[in-house]
């Protein structure tokens, strides 16, 4: 399960972030709804739980602007607020399913696999670029059936750009989505990643599937497109 959790609560955000990581492995952690629709925009998210309270974006208004953009996963509110009318509210936006706070986190998995089982998505093994394969399951990635082993940063970045492929990701987003917003990094670290991932991906003697967008970021180009 693909999930997004968007909490500005510091404490409360890195205390639930670790617990998904372990539990369900993929899990991304931002602080503000506008954050939240900006990711689920790059990436296919099963399910995203969103605080009522945050800034940029409300939880509220971060739904209705998923729904009406499309999104179709499921959407679980975090929230104090327990009334009728906020329970309503949260529905009626557009949420699958609200847990109020303080929570147990067993109870929040338990509702995040019921929600996950009951939203219709085919469940996608493998992504491709031409005869470049990433499944999904086995974290293997293969070019014209040959093995390519790649690191942890090098297998996500690889991902993050065949979900995108024919679409230019800035470097604000690709730092963010492999290093995380939290993380001091500069961007020749970037570069370094990405020229690394083009000697292991590129056929030899041919042009990169990998270009560089100037002043911008990077854009995986699928040359059967």
């Amino acid at each position: 399960m693909n999930i997004l959790f968007a909490e500005d609560d510091e404490r409360l955000g890195k205390l639930i972030h670790h617990l998904l990581q372990k539990e369900f492995s993929c899990a991304d952690w931002v602080k503000d709804g506008k954050t939240a629709c900006d990711y689920a925009q790059f990436t296919q998210y099963d399910v995203i739980i969103l605080d009522w309270m945050m800034p940029k974006m409300s939880g509220i208004e971060a739904c209705q602007h998923l729904r009406k953009n499309g999104y179709k996963g499921g959407i679980l509110f975090l929230t104090a607020k327990d009334s009728l009318e906020d329970v309503i509210e949260g529905l009626d936006a557009g949420a699958d399913d609200y847990i109020v706070k303080p929570f147990k986190f067993e109870e929040l998995a338990a509702r995040l696999r019921a929600l996950s089982r009951r939203i219709d998505k085919p469940f996608e093994e493998v992504l491709s670029c031409g005869n470049l394969k990433l499944n999904l399951n086995t974290r293997t990635v293969t070019r014209g059936g040959e093995i390519i082993e790649l690191s942890k940063k090098e297998y996500d970045l690889l991902e993050l750009f065949i979900r995108n492929q024919n679409y230019v990701l800035t470097r604000e987003i690709l730092l963010e989505r492999i290093w995380g917003f939290d993380v001091e990094v500069t961007e020749n670290a970037l570069d370094a990643l990405v020229k690394l991932l083009r000697k292991k991906v590129d056929q030899p003697g041919e042009p990169s599937i990998i270009k560089n967008v100037r002043g911008v970021g990077y854009i995986l180009r699928n040359a059967d497109v």
